[in-house]
């Protein structure tokens, strides 16, 4: 009989991981095991450094849109990441960013807009107000962490370009350049990552156009320059490095949706009543505050954001998931 194997299932190793990121690795950890680079020396050290280069943000604080948690360390936030452009070690994009050019950076806006527009970085960076908001970030491989993002409401944005009738949707591509990405090829998602929104999700006052973080600009691991965070949907719907915003009439597929669709649903709001297939999503482990094998926390519904429970009244969220 013959078995039907998924894609995703069947990726070489070798071509999950390049030989030459594999053997980077190895000689990172034993340079680590050896003394000659240590989580409190020369790794944060390189974290400073490159903290002190970021540019600095003026934001208000918005209470309104701030969960009462205890931020994550900069340091763990910087260093366990999820950006496969880069490698699909949580180590790699800290590893590797640094190859990627966020300057100069356009965003191309076109599709059913009134006013389609290619702009660039900086200009979107001043379209409305910076704002600081805590939240909280849980990825769907049961981590979270709590983030003091810096940006404003993506609908200041949409607004803007005068949406037509006809928008229902609204999809975001990420950069996918081999040259700064060495991510970028592997058969693991077909590239670039695409991740969309329904225009009434984007326009919900908690979606964030994000440029910054820790009162400073977006590092390259995080999704400099230009990213999104949806703090009630899983990780990968925050789509990073944005250079297109495209509204669209249909439902756009979507990078994680259409590798293994069974697993990752177009919705992809946290939900601790729906298990992922291989593991349960009812609790999480907070990075920098739980021990691998320490108590987890109880997963809240739609990550602990119930004012967007009114966006799928009516809607089953365990078929639409």
């Amino acid at each position: 009989m013959l078995i039907k194997r998924h894609r995703y299932t069947e990726i070489p190793g070798s071509e999950i991981t390049p030989r030459h990121m594999v053997e980077s690795r190895r000689l990172f950890m034993q340079q680590l095991a050896a003394g000659a680079l240590t989580a409190s020396g020369l790794v944060n050290n390189a974290l400073s450094a490159e903290s002190a280069a970021r540019a600095r943000l003026n934001a208000t604080a918005n209470p309104a849109f701030t969960a009462k948690d205890t931020p994550t360390k900069f340091e763990d936030a910087s260093s366990y990441n999820n950006f496969y452009e880069f490698g699909m070690d949580k180590s790699d994009p800290a590893m590797y960013a640094g190859t990627l050019k966020t300057r100069p950076w356009t965003v191309k806006i076109d599709g059913e807009v009134k006013k389609p527009q290619t702009m660039d970085i900086d200009a979107l960076m001043k379209l409305a107000p910076l704002e600081e908001r805590l939240y909280r970030l849980r990825c769907v491989e049961g981590w979270s962490m709590a983030i003091p993002w810096i940006g404003y409401s993506l609908s200041e944005l949409i607004r803007k370009l005068e949406p037509t009738g006809n928008a229902k949707f609204i999809e975001f591509t990420s950069l996918a350049d081999p040259a700064q990405m060495r991510g970028v090829g592997s058969r693991v998602l077909d590239w670039p990552y695409v991740e969309a929104l329904r225009i009434d999700e984007a326009n919900h006052p908690l979606s964030l156009l994000c440029v910054g973080m820790y009162g400073q600009t977006l590092l390259n691991q995080n999704g400099a320059p230009l990213r999104l965070v949806v703090p009630w949907k899983y990780g990968f719907k925050s789509a990073k490095s944005i250079v297109r915003i495209r509204f669209t009439e249909h439902q756009p597929k979507t990078a994680w949706n259409k590798t293994a669709p069974e697993e990752y649903g177009f919705y992809s709001n946290v939900n601790p009543e729906v298990a992922h297939p291989r593991w349960s999503q009812a609790t999480e482990r907070r990075i920098g505050e739980d021990g691998l094998f320490n108590r987890k926390r109880k997963t809240l519904m739609f990550n602990g954001y119930p004012e967007v429970a009114s966006l799928y009244s009516g809607m089953d969220l365990k078929k639409f998931f």
